[in-house]
């Protein structure tokens, strides 16, 4: 990165590290099996899930280095937490210290009735822990890329004020700044509001992910519904760009849903070498949707990091985030070989002999 007549130049593909930090929440996810309601039968399936540990095993699954940065108790559960991510490649940075992690449930929709979340996670160790519990040059010391999302700043002021203080650290240390908005309306309860918080932590990001509502609820920048959908988002990219001159980078995941068993997905990507439009996939019989922006998020981040091509990498990322429907939990463990095929072309699901 190079400083010219005061505008900033990115090359992503010229980063001298490819170590990707993610920052965030890992919890504890409690869900019934198949599509029953939350207890209808006495029976919780456990899995390990966050934003931004998603993220970081859906580069490490990809190929990419990640770190991925959290505080967890200094138990069994927490033990487990750690254990699960490093199984996928993941080099895991914890804050060990007294309390609880963080749950939600995930009542799985079908048809008609949508999916339901409930989260249990005020008064967790990462929710309680100040700034000063982790030292970021140390901790991002040789990284090229730092990775965030909008849940970290909405767990609580600590989560926030730590939040920042990783972004600060990632800019003075020359890494360049991911933002997925993330907005999450059950969560922002400590008194500030999405957009009061999350449009300081944008002035400080270089990439911007995020969806419609996103931009909307934490940006305060609406679709111009009026448009034709192509236009409608070249524009909403164009106003991101012009209110945040700091980020030659946005890109939007576009969902269209048909039922819970159906959506329809693509993504496109205002770049610093044009706007581009992903293939749009015709998703059915869902299996997990939870955990698709996160892979889109962590299949453009690597994808950036590795090819000189904008295009290349939305299609990767689509093609990644795509894949993450069809597995269960809240990790995509998709191979990039299996990404590269379907961005390829073939997406018929027959038996591979």
């Amino acid at each position: 990165m190079a400083l010219n007549n005061g505008m900033m130049y990115y090359c992503f593909m010229n980063i001298q590290s490819k170590t990707i930090v993610t920052f965030g929440e890992i919890m504890l996810r409690l869900r019934p099996p198949a599509r029953e309601l939350l207890f209808q039968s006495p029976v919780l399936e456990t899995v390990f899930g966050g934003s931004e540990a998603n993220v970081a095993v859906s580069v490490a699954v990809l190929g990419g280095r990640a770190v991925y940065v959290t505080a967890l108790p200094s138990n069994a559960v927490g033990d487990a937490a750690v254990r699960s991510l490093r199984s996928y490649g993941v080099d895991v940075k914890a804050y060990r210290t007294e309390g609880r992690m963080g749950i939600y449930y995930l009542e799985g929709g079908a048809c008609q009735r949508p999916s339901q979340v409930i989260y249990d996670r005020n008064g967790s160790c990462f929710a309680v822990s100040g700034p000063d519990k982790y030292d970021w040059d140390s901790l991002l010391f040789g990284a090229g890329w730092f990775h965030l999302s909008g849940v970290t700043p909405a767990v609580s002021q600590s989560a926030s004020d730590c939040g920042m203080a990783a972004v600060h650290a990632a800019k003075k240390n020359g890494a360049v700044i991911s933002l997925d908005l993330n907005y999450r309306n059950k969560l922002w309860r400590y008194g500030k509001s999405a957009s009061d918080v999350l449009r300081e932590f944008a002035r400080n990001a270089d990439v911007i992910i995020a969806n419609e509502e996103d931009i909307q609820k934490c940006l305060g920048i609406s679709l111009n519904e009026r448009l034709h959908p192509d236009e409608a988002y070249r524009e909403l990219c164009d106003k991101v760009k012009e209110q945040f001159p700091n980020v030659p980078m946005v890109a939007v995941t576009l969902r269209f849903s048909y039922s819970a068993d159906r959506n329809g997905w693509s993504a496109v990507l205002s770049g610093e070498k044009g706007y581009y439009q992903s293939r749009q996939y015709d998703i059915e019989n869902i299996v997990e949707r939870v955990g698709a922006g996160d892979s889109f998020a962590a299949a453009l981040i690597y994808a950036l990091t590795e090819w000189n091509d904008e295009q290349q990498a939305l299609e990767f990322a689509a093609a990644s985030s795509c894949l993450k429907h069809s597995i269960p939990g809240d990790f995509n463990l998709a191979a990039k070989e299996q990404v590269l095929t379907l961005m390829n072309g073939n997406g018929t699901g027959r038996i591979q002999r």
